[in-house]
């Protein structure tokens, strides 16, 4: 059976076991706890040199690395990415606005919040982080003025990778009162069919 390696509390790792849900394939969760360093053991650095979750470990041996480009491979034929090549690469324009703008700031507050003691040298640089992932959420809120979904009419990967931190960055100290249509669109993706929520405890 598929192996999924995850922390509970992480955006990239839910985004991997709500995808799969959604498709129905049956996966183990290996529980890692990357706070007490359980991704940086001789054992998974040997499997995944980056030592970071999520990562796939398929019944052959392969591994598979990256919270986005995992998305990718379980979505390739299936309705969570368009055949349309422009509509795909759109999919992966904002799975790249993911990982580079709105994880580099937006998660970044959170798990300084959520999981550490937070020093003064924290609280300055959380002012910066709650700037920059404010105009990420400005972007997201003017994108979905006119379009339900990150990529048109359809929910896809690019909406799960969106979804992911968006969803809990009150956690980072983000308001979404100001952002309605980030937040209507946040309850069109929990009303996706097979959704989970992140403290789903998947078997």
């Amino acid at each position: 059976m598929l192996k999924l390696y995850s922390f509970q509390g992480s955006g990239n790792c839910y985004k991997v076991r709500l995808l799969l849900s959604q498709l129905g394939i049956p996966f183990q969760v290996v529980e890692t706890d990357i706070l007490a360093g359980e991704a940086k053991t001789p054992e998974y650095l040997a499997k995944n040199p980056n030592g970071r979750t999520p990562m796939v470990e398929f019944g052959n041996g392969n591994i598979l690395c990256e919270s986005n480009a995992i998305l990718y491979h379980f979505a390739v034929g299936t309705q969570y990415l368009p055949e349309d090549p422009l509509a795909r690469t759109r999919t992966l324009q904002w799975m790249f606005f993911e990982q580079n703008n709105h994880e580099t700031t937006i998660a970044v507050a959170r798990h300084w919040l959520k999981y550490k003691q937070v020093t003064t040298e924290h609280r300055d640089r959380l002012e910066d982080l709650h700037k920059g992932g404010c105009r990420v959420l400005g972007v997201m809120e003017q994108h979905l003025v006119s379009r339900p979904f990150f990529t048109g009419d359809s929910y896809g990967i690019a909406d799960i990778a969106l979804y992911a931190y968006t969803h809990v960055a009150d956690e980072g100290g983000f308001d979404l009162s100001g952002y309605p249509n980030i937040r209507t669109w946040l309850g069109r993706v929990s009303s996706q069919p097979g959704h989970i929520t992140m403290d789903h405890i998947c078997s």
